[in-house]
């Protein structure tokens, strides 16, 4: 909490320095910046035109330019940048959710969005290909339905696209534990009103444990054609092949009491990776989408969306599981096989018109998604013991495919299929009742049909969901200052489970969705001319109808739990002076079972991660004198003790605070630039988790080369 509480205090003095250095003019409203970290109003929050101070819903961006100055290989690194949200999972490249899991508003939650539309992922995203990433924020069903949202909030990667001029960078990256990475970014217009634009990325670099490795090939190619005036095509498509070695997640026991009361033994083994080079799991992903934008009138566009998503899985995945004895873990591994299909199909029309003499600005859109999962491989064996104190594996030396491939030859192999279908509905009205006074009513119809996992034997019901969400927007001072509030719903489809009858016969279990309900408050500043933002804000959300385990059989499932998560965040993102960009946030979040389960009720969920989260980026590039183009970058990402287990029956597990530094030095002209960076200056040891116990990387030191034409 010490740390949290210091990083905080420089996020304090930036934000009143900012201030100070603020006359609050009304003048130049419509400037654009299009350099630095401010990225452009965003239409993805709302699916429609809207400036970021008059949109009733906070979101965060992290956008190219932060990415290449903090020398950012993966996406983990960039979303860093975001207030309040923090990793809970590494990415184990399983088959339907092997992606990265993170926590956001005390809820866990996957980057499930590619340019607006459902994308899945079973490995991690390589950031060459990426313009923004979006980080709305609470339970977004109304625009986005309940597949792909998290109720708190969503992760939305906004790709590079096209423009009118050759032009392109390549760059290369020289860093710590062996990373080597190349990438390409070029574009080149190829006919009258058409253009064209890749992007590439080739990594590889070893863990920084005794094994593990990553590499990875990265293909993005892009087409834009301009019709006439009016309409305008573009083609997007990614393609993406890795090949990954993974230390085996650590997991706490769930059933038993805790047998660890600190995390020393897990630092003892902080280097152990208890895994060998020879058992890789390969991904493949590949995405396309098409869009037609078409200019109907002066007043009326429309925007038609295409997309069609593929990833596959094929390799070993282990974990270890903790034996209860504050010692030993047993190794479980399988060698997994699996594919997911997407497909989806939207039309929007957004229209400005008056009734009288108030605006409308009107979004009316129809949605179709249809999700397929198909579950290979083998089963799972038990493989070895692995004792922290002794710091020994009892299967080390056969830690290899041979092995391996004996010990699953007995199991029965993993057979399942999923299949979903969404159809859905959704209406959205800006109505400015003064020139700044503005209010937002939205509402969604979804259908949903089909089994959510491979792993139920039974299909859900059919259900239809209404989900609406309203915002108010006052601006004491136009397009400077405004205060919000907005009542927002998500929701999720859940599968039918088995349960056990007193009498000893099972039965499915049918459940209706689960909803969350959000209620927020806040307030927006543009300061300095427009080159700085600031959000500020206060956020309740409560889920009902949550699927728990039943007090009376805890091998059953009921419905009716519910769930509380509260808190504020601030941010603050621009250039207050030349030469001068940061990205800084804090977030408290309280987040509490209210309903349900005694084993549950009272206590934190384990999803929701840290209470406390700081992020703070500075990056000064002296503009005149011998040091001309010089940059130095300095950053800091705190986060409070959390609870990787927390539950009545069994204890809490604590992972330490952390703050961890890093810094970068640069020289950038027109062509070139050249980036040293520096992260965990300090070598700290670290560690996240969901049930798990994960180190973090330690110090790494980047050089980065890249070329501009």
């Amino acid at each position: 909490m010490k740390n949290v509480l210091i990083c905080a205090s420089l996020l304090g003095s930036m934000l009143t320095f900012a201030q100070e250095n603020d006359t609050i003019k009304s003048n130049n409203i419509d400037e654009v910046i299009v350099t630095g970290y401010i990225t452009k109003n965003s239409e993805s929050a709302n699916k429609m035109p809207l400036k970021d101070i008059e949109n009733p819903q906070v979101y965060n961006t992290v956008n190219k330019n932060v990415i290449k100055e903090q020398v950012a290989t993966n996406i983990n690194d960039a979303l860093k940048n975001v207030t309040g949200i923090a990793r809970l999972w590494e990415s184990t490249g399983r088959g339907n959710d092997g992606g990265e899991y993170y926590t956001m508003r005390g809820f866990s939650l996957q980057p499930t969005l590619l340019n607006g539309m459902p994308s899945f992922n079973n490995g991690t995203i390589d950031p060459a290909g990426i313009e923004t990433i979006e980080a709305i924020k609470g339970p977004s069903g109304t625009l986005y339905g309940g597949s792909v949202i998290s109720y708190g909030g969503l992760l939305n990667v906004v790709t590079k696209r096209p423009y009118n001029y050759l032009g392109g960078e390549i760059g290369y990256v020289l860093g710590g534990y062996g990373l080597n990475r190349v990438t390409a970014d070029v574009n080149t217009p190829i006919g009258k009103n058409l253009y064209a634009r890749i992007n590439a990325a080739y990594q590889k670099q070893n863990s920084f444990q005794d094994a593990g490795s990553y590499e990875s090939i990265y293909v993005a190619p892009s087409v834009k054609y301009i019709v006439n005036d009016r309409l305008t095509f573009t083609v997007n498509t990614e393609i993406k092949k890795s090949d990954a070695v993974n230390a085996p997640m650590i997991f706490l026991s769930r059933y038993s009491p805790l047998s660890f009361n600190s995390i020393d033994l897990f630092e003892q083994n902080y280097k152990k990776s208890y895994t060998s080079n020879d058992l890789s799991i390969k991904n493949t992903t590949f995405n396309i989408q098409a869009q037609a934008n078409y200019k109907i009138s002066d007043n009326w566009t429309s925007q038609t969306i295409v997309s069609r998503g593929n990833t596959k899985t094929d390799g070993y995945n282990q974990y270890l599981w903790d034996s209860a004895n504050g010692d030993e873990f047993t190794r479980y591994i399988s060698k997994l096989g699996g594919e997911t299909n997407t497909t989806g199909i939207q039309q929007n029309f957004v229209g400005n018109f008056n009734i009288g003499k108030v605006k409308n600005k009107l979004l009316f859109g129809l949605d179709y998604f249809q999700r397929q999962f198909l579950l290979g491989g083998t089963g799972w064996a038990g493989f070895g013991t692995v004792s922290l104190v002794n710091q020994t594996d009892t299967k080390a030396g056969e830690l290899n495919q041979a092995a391996v491939n004996t010990a699953l030859a007995s199991t029965q192999n993993a057979i399942g299929t999923m299949e979903t279908k969404i159809y859905s509905a959704y209406i959205s009205d800006v109505v400015y009742i003064l020139p700044n006074l503005s209010a937002m009513l939205s509402a969604r119809v979804d259908h949903f049909t089909g089994n959510p996992t491979a792993y139920a034997v039974e299909e859900s019901k059919a259900t239809t969901t209404f989900s609406p969400k309203l915002g108010l927007v006052y601006q004491p001072i136009q397009d400077k200052l405004s205060i919000f509030a907005n009542y927002m719903n998500g929701f999720q489809n859940v599968e039918p489970v088995q349960n056990v009858a007193s009498d000893g016969s099972k039965y499915f279990a049918y459940f209706d969705p689960e909803h969350a309900n959000q209620w927020e408050v806040g307030t927006k500043a543009s300061l300095v001319k427009d080159k700085l933002s600031i959000t500020a804000s206060y956020y309740n959300i409560k889920v009902k109808d949550k699927v728990m385990p039943d007090p009376a059989n805890a091998q059953n499932s009921i419905q009716g739990g519910e769930v509380e998560s509260k808190g504020f965040e601030v941010s603050a993102v621009g250039s207050p002076v030349n030469g001068l960009n940061i990205i800084a946030g804090f977030s408290h979040n309280d987040s509490e079972v209210t309903v349900g389960d005694p084993t549950y009720v009272g206590y934190r969920p384990e999803e929701a991660g840290p209470k406390n989260l700081f992020n703070f980026w500075a990056n000064y590039k002296i503009q005149e004198g011998a040091l001309r183009n010089v940059g130095i970058g300095f950053g800091a990402n705190s986060a409070s003790e959390h609870y990787t287990l927390n539950r009545a029956s069994i204890g809490t597990f604590a992972i330490p605070s952390y703050a961890v530094f890093n810094a970068a030095l640069s020289y950038n002209e027109d062509k070139y630039s050249v980036i040293l960076k520096l992260d965990n200056i300090a070598n700290k040891k670290y560690f996240s988790g969901w049930s798990t116990v994960t180190p973090q990387r330690l110090r790494t030191v980047s050089l980065s080369l890249s070329y501009r034409f």
